[in-house]
């Protein structure tokens, strides 16, 4: 996907050897039910979690990662490959707690943060582990969805990473009824020859025009994203449900 460490790629130009997260927890505890749920939905695999980003409070009070996960291309095809984890230390008893949230793309890990104490300007990307943006476009959409992310809610998102065309897909519904193009389309694409990446955003009316432009780019059907545009005065679903599995690229109709 877009923030792959260059070394896994064939295509990417050779870049520092790839870094381990530490999540400075040695001496740490916390009661069962939160140990367990950090190993399991973050420990377990720590050794295959490369940190893209880290930012860790004067106090160590706090610490906010992005991280990319990369077993997520064995599990269950299009999944989100980033996680975000914020950690908290309480430095007198000894004890942490943590909350962790999977993600699509960096920019939706770095707003996650950022709407959890994190400053926007310390959770920037390491540019050595990834494509560098294509082009102002990219890192303009970025800044903006690290931003205001929590404006949007998530409904859908898909991953490929067919050499071919890498591409992820993300539906989100914005949150305030009154801003223009309710349902927006994210799309980030890798240009594996040049090694740079692209993020767009288009602006649809409906849920199922987004969804369908989502499984259009997914089957090389696609046209042009629209633009944000005003909304729409039709009334609009409350929330955004869950779409089908979209087709894998190549799948005949």
């Amino acid at each position: 996907r877009g923030w792959l460490p260059s070394q896994c790629r064939s295509s990417a130009p050779a870049r520092k050897p790839i870094p381990h997260v530490d999540f400075e927890l040695d001496g740490f505890d916390a009661d069962e039910e939160m140990y367990l749920d950090f190993y399991r939905q973050v420990a377990v695999h720590e050794d295959m979690l490369v940190p893209l980003a880290a930012h860790h409070t004067p106090n160590g009070a706090h610490s906010y990662y992005v991280l990319f996960d990369r077993t997520a291309a064995w599990g269950h095809p299009g999944m989100a490959q980033l996680l975000a984890v914020h950690l908290q230390r309480d430095r007198e008893k000894r004890t942490f707690t943590f909350e962790q949230a999977g993600v699509p793309l960096p920019a939706m890990a770095q707003s996650w943060l950022v709407h959890r104490g994190c400053p926007q300007d310390a959770i920037g990307l390491d540019p050595e582990l990834g494509p560098p943006p294509a082009d102002e476009a990219t890192r303009a959409l970025e800044r903006r969805l690290a931003g205001d992310g929590d404006h949007y809610a998530m409904g859908y998102s898909y991953t490929c990473d067919d050499p071919d065309d890498m591409v992820t897909v993300v539906a989100l519904r914005a949150l305030d009824e009154r801003a223009p193009s309710p349902f927006r389309v994210v799309v980030e694409e890798v240009d594996t020859d040049a090694w740079t990446h692209t993020l767009r955003e288009g602006g649809f009316d409906t849920v199922g025009e987004a969804l369908q432009w989502c499984d259009d780019r997914l089957t090389g059907e696609a046209g042009p994203l629209p633009p944000v545009r005003p909304a729409a005065a039709a009334s609009r679903p409350a929330v955004l449900p869950k779409a089908p599995a979209p087709r894998p690229p190549g799948r005949s109709r």
